[in-house]
Parts: C-alpha cells; sequence; structure tokens
C-alpha cells in the first residue's frame, strides 16, 4: 500500500476576518481605529494583515518598533504608522523620512530625535507617551512636565510636530479593576497639563482592544487595537463577544498511528501511562513551532490541550516534543495524512486558540503570537474564495 502525501503544518490566515474585524471595532467604537501589527502581526503576517485592516476602514497602523515600521514602507505600505519602542540603534531620521510618526518617553528621547532630525526642512511627527501606571515606557508622572516643555519647544523651533498624546492600560481585560479609573484619569490629567504647555495633538489615544469594547469613556481620538484585529476575545469572560472572526487556523497532517497496550509510555520522561488499550497519533508539531511544552499538562493529563480529528478532540499524551506531539486517539484509527486541527475558528473541527490558553495557563495572545517556526504561512480571504480555511 502507497503511502499518502503528507502536506507540511501550516499556518492559514483568513484576510477577510482581519478586515471584517476591522470594520467591527471601528463601529464598536466610533471613533479611528489604529490596527496593531507588532510582532508580524500577532503571527499573522504583519504586511498582508496591515493590507487588509486598511481595506476595512483602520485609519492608522501601529508597529512596536522603528524597524517594523520601516519594513511596512518597504512593502509599500502607505498611511499614518505609529510606533513606540526605540533603542539606541533606533533610525530615527529614516522614520521620520518615511512620514512614520515617532513616540518619546522622556526628555532624552526627544534630544536624541532633535539630533537626527538637523537639516530636515519640515517638521518631523512626534507623539508622546505618558505612563499612567503600567510602569513600563511611557514619561513618568514627574516628568511630565518637563517632557510637554521641551515638546512644545521643539514645536516652536520647527524640530517637529507633536501629533499625539498617549498611554496605556494595565488592566483593561478586567473592567471592574479599580487601576482602570485610576489610569484615565491620569491620562486626562496628563492631556491638560500638555494643553497647558501649548501642545495640540491631533490623536489622544488609550484604549487598546479590550477597552475599545469594554469602556467607552477611554476611547478619547482613536483606538489602538491588536488581538481583536486578529478575532480573539481580549477579556474572556467578560462579554466582550460582538461578533470578531479568529483568522487564523493552523492544521498539520497525522503521521503515523500506533496501538498502545496498558503500561506503555509516551514521550520524554514517561509522564503518561497508557491505563487501557488505546491508540496514538503523531504530529509533526512540537515546540519547533511555538507548540508551548505546558500543553501536555504531564501532572494533570485530563487538562491537556487538543487538536481535532475527523471532527473529535484528541488530547496530548505526554512531552511536547521540539518537533512533534502524540495524540490519544482512543482507539480509532484515522488514514494517515488525515487533516489535524491544532487550533482555529469556533466550527473548525477542532480547538480554539483561546482553549489552548486555558490548557496552557497563558493567554490567547501568546498562543498566536509564538507559532511558526517551521510552518508554512498562506492567505486565504473568504469573502472572495466563499471558504474559509
Amino acid at each position: 500500500m502507497d503511502r499518502p502525501s503528507l502536506g507540511p503544518a501550516g499556518i492559514v490566515v483568513d484576510l477577510a476576518a482581519v478586515r471584517a474585524n476591522a470594520r467591527l471595532l471601528r463601529a464598536t467604537a466610533g471613533v479611528p481605529l489604529i490596527a496593531v501589527v507588532k510582532a508580524d502581526a500577532y503571527g499573522h503576517g504583519m504586511v498582508a494583515c496591515a493590507g487588509a485592516a486598511q481595506e476595512g476602514g483602520a485609519a492608522w497602523l501601529a508597529t512596536a518598533t522603528v524597524e517594523e515600521a520601516l519594513a511596512l514602507r518597504a512593502a509599500g505600505v502607505a498611511g499614518p504608522v505609529l510606533c513606540w519602542l526605540n533603542g539606541p540603534a533606533s533610525d530615527f531620521a529614516a522614520a521620520a523620512a518615511a512620514g512614520i510618526d515617532l513616540t518619546a518617553h522622556s526628555v532624552a528621547d526627544l534630544d536624541a530625535m532633535a539630533a537626527a532630525f538637523a537639516g530636515r526642512t519640515t517638521p518631523a511627527r512626534v507623539q508622546l507617551k505618558v505612563d499612567t501606571g503600567l510602569s513600563r515606557n511611557g514619561v513618568p508622572r514627574a516628568a511630565w512636565a518637563d517632557v510637554f516643555a521641551r515638546a512644545r519647544a521643539g514645536e516652536e523651533a520647527g524640530t517637529w510636530r507633536i501629533t499625539g498624546v498617549w498611554s496605556h492600560f494595565a488592566c483593561s481585560d478586567e473592567p471592574d479593576h479599580p487601576a482602570n479609573d485610576r489610569q484615565e484619569q491620569a491620562f486626562r490629567d496628563a492631556l491638560a497639563l500638555a494643553e497647558e504647555h501649548g501642545l495640540r495633538p491631533e490623536l489622544r489615544h488609550l484604549a487598546s482592544s479590550a477597552a475599545a469594547i469594554l469602556r467607552p469613556s477611554s476611547r478619547f481620538d482613536a483606538v489602538r487595537c491588536g488581538i481583536a484585529l486578529y478575532g480573539l476575545d481580549p477579556a474572556p469572560g467578560e462579554a466582550t463577544d460582538i461578533g470578531l472572526l479568529p483568522a487564523m487556523t493552523v492544521t498539520a497532517p497525522l503521521l503515523a498511528v500506533k496501538d498502545l497496550v496498558p503500561g506503555d509510555a509516551v514521550s520524554y520522561g514517561q509522564h503518561w501511562v497508557a491505563e487501557q488499550t488505546t491508540t496514538v497519533g503523531l504530529v509533526p508539531v512540537g515546540y519547533g513551532e511555538g507548540i508551548p511544552r505546558s500543553a501536555s499538562r504531564p501532572g494533570a493529563p485530563d487538562a491537556a490541550a487538543t487538536v481535532g480529528i475527523d471532527g473529535k478532540r484528541r488530547p496530548i499524551r505526554g512531552t511536547v516534543c521540539m518537533d512533534q506531539v502524540v495524540v490519544d486517539l482512543g482507539g480509532d484509527r484515522p488514514p494517515l495524512g488525515s487533516e489535524v486541527v491544532v487550533f482555529g475558528p469556533a466550527g473548525a473541527g477542532g480547538p480554539t486558540a483561546q482553549d489552548w490558553a486555558e490548557a496552557c495557563g497563558t493567554i490567547n495572545y501568546e498562543i498566536v503570537t509564538r507559532i511558526g517556526g517551521r510552518m508554512s504561512r498562506r492567505y486565504v480571504d473568504s469573502e472572495i474564495d466563499g471558504v474559509r480555511g
């Protein structure tokens, strides 16, 4: 009997879902959408998803690093782009020349930008991020006045135009957390102080995905949406179901089927031992493709992540390896080459990214962003093709 042709494991991204989510988020928020495409669009592909988001009405794109923003421009992506994670080697001059909005977090940032912008004949575009309680990057409250004064001086000198003032919630996925009220008030305080210093930004933005849906008072002039753009719930359990469509489906072929008898152990460390006769299947994805090792839950195998084969959930058994996982087929023998749905939208025949997040003790952001490795990625457009995946 000939061995079946086994296609590689792969990621399928439905650009129609990204487009539809952008439309939905824009309509829900009622203000312009900043589509966050950092980290290769959370594993979905930055350039393709940027285009789909713009087609769905996103007014802005946003990346973390200058390099990501410049990569968008190099790929021919036009329109407003914001980036915010600067380092000593960040090419401020190239970003300004490409019409990218840079973010300053300190007087030192502004001084470095001023030096990089020397010789420009038009003002660069700069936004200011203020720290309102996340204690990550952003201008701390004690330095707000100094930064606003330096920013205004740069405007008066024609070095830059301050196009935005913004901040980031720490607990927006917990809508009743008291930090949300404190941070929003701190942001309003920062805006008032910026105005006192003569700054008139065109864009004031605070809300990321969860707040964009759950906290109308925080929407200001725009909302920044990342995870929701890709169809995943930014605040599971908090009634955020507005009809988002998950864009990513991850599949692999079933590589082998093996019989086990009671006492047979599976994978490194032999943490799982068959208690009864069963069959197991080999799936060629592992932590080399971004599958978390915690997915096997060695101490709680009943809570292990699952995959979908023939419409049934098949739990992972034994330790996740670099290149493969073993799943319990429960005595079934699906044909070799059968499609294994690692995760995807509900109804795709397997678990969702949120199911995987819960099994692995993490968040859906991490599941989709880390997936990849040796996997291929391809794009479909269900608005054109008529089917997803």
